[in-house]
């Protein structure tokens, strides 16, 4: 597998640019230096993503969503873990 996350990434399996895999190994986001848990969609690219509006559901029961604009950095959360932990081991 690629060191670098995709472009664009969907969580829905309905959409075409949803990766099982990917998802799997734990894909985080950063929007504006911040990082969001809710994103359900993102584009680096075009600099989105698309969060989940509280607990509300469409019709067809899934959740709505808005779309945001601004800066998008995906990242690996498996990579960021080695890290952690030796910065948890130099502490000691």
């Amino acid at each position: 597998m690629s060191d670098t996350p995709p472009d664009h990434l969907s969580i829905n399996p309905a959409s075409p640019h949803y990766d099982g895999a990917l998802l799997e190994r734990g894909v985080g986001i950063r929007f504006k230096g911040v990082e969001k848990t809710n994103v359900e969609e993102y584009c680096v690219s075009e600099g989105w993503i698309r969060v989940a509006v509280g607990n509300t559901r469409d019709r067809k029961g899934n959740p709505l969503t808005i779309k945001l604009s601004g800066p998008v950095e995906p990242y690996f959360r498996d990579d960021a873990a080695p890290e952690a932990k030796d910065e948890a081991t130099d502490a000691e």
